[in-house]
């Protein structure tokens, strides 16, 4: 897929630049999407406790499934759909036996596309999208939609693009190589689906003007050095100044070079290398 720059007759469309809208023009398979409701950033106390979130267009839920639990049963691609929910494109699955499903799109599959997900060794094909075990795909194989747990469904590697490589499998440990660069182990019988995520072209897209992000729902961020000090700890001071102190939030907290994360050791004893190059300490 392609980019599109359009001739900039207006403002907003001088820098504008999109993907090439070379998808199924239909609305989306009804039994297969949901009502999304918005916050706007509020918890239910009617508080803002996310702030630069309000508005935005109205959009509907598809549901992905990213267990592809109907098993050893072909599958047909119908078609190539938008997704307003994530960055990659969408791929509506019609199984042998009538059902349908949303998966990501990988890049490579197309219309009249046949994928089968399997979870033995000896029904494994390995074409790009079809789904699993890690245990069954040959190293130096770039992967997607990767599951941290068997069986609960993918969480590593779903954006628009993005692809990781399987390093090798040694016992019931797979070494995988994140887009960030990032070594970690993940279970061998975690399933994962062969290929790159497709619509890698939204890297490349370009917004054009502020009133697109108000579409997507997101609100102006203003710096904390523009406010006045009732609003903020980096604000005020004489003339135009850039605070002086250490970056902070509205609350005081430091925001620079000041961990914020929890420290739980069960979420990185399995990271070898972070993607900063460091190794993990034991």
């Amino acid at each position: 897929m392609a980019t599109v720059e359009l001739r900039p007759i207006t403002p907003g469309q001088r820098f504008y630049v999109r993907n090439s809208r070379s998808l199924a023009k239909k609305r989306p398979e009804k039994s297969l999407t949901r009502a999304k409701l918005r916050t706007g950033g509020r918890n239910c106390y009617g508080r803002i406790t996310s702030r630069r979130r309000g508005g935005g267009h109205k959009r509907l839920y598809r549901q992905i499934d990213f267990r592809r639990e109907k098993l050893d049963i072909p599958a047909t691609v119908r078609s190539i759909e938008y997704d307003p929910n994530r960055t990659s494109n969408i791929a509506l699955l019609v199984y042998a036996d009538g059902a349908k499903r949303y998966i990501l799109a990988p890049t490579g599959v197309g219309e009249g596309t046949v994928l089968v997900s399997t979870r033995e060794s000896e029904k494994a094909d390995f074409k790009v999208g079809n789904s699993m075990p890690l245990k069954f795909i040959p190293p130096a194989t770039k992967v997607h939609a990767i599951e941290l747990q068997p069986g609960k469904g993918a969480q590593l590697v779903r954006s628009a693009g993005t692809g990781a490589h399987l390093v090798g499998v040694d016992g019931d440990r797979a070494t995988l190589r994140m887009p960030s660069g990032e070594l970690r182990l993940v279970h061998a019988n975690c399933c994962a689906t062969i290929g790159e995520v497709g619509n890698a072209v939204h890297r490349r897209a370009n917004i054009g003007k502020a009133g697109r992000n108000r579409w997507k729902g997101k609100r102006p961020r203003v710096r904390g050095v523009a406010m006045n000090p009732v609003d903020h700890p980096m604000g005020g001071g004489e003339g135009r100044t850039s605070g002086g102190g250490h970056p902070m939030s509205p609350w005081g907290q430091l925001s620079k070079n000041f961990p914020t994360r929890p420290r739980k050791k069960h979420s990185n004893k399995l990271i070898l290398i972070r993607r900063n190059g460091r190794k993990m300490k034991k």
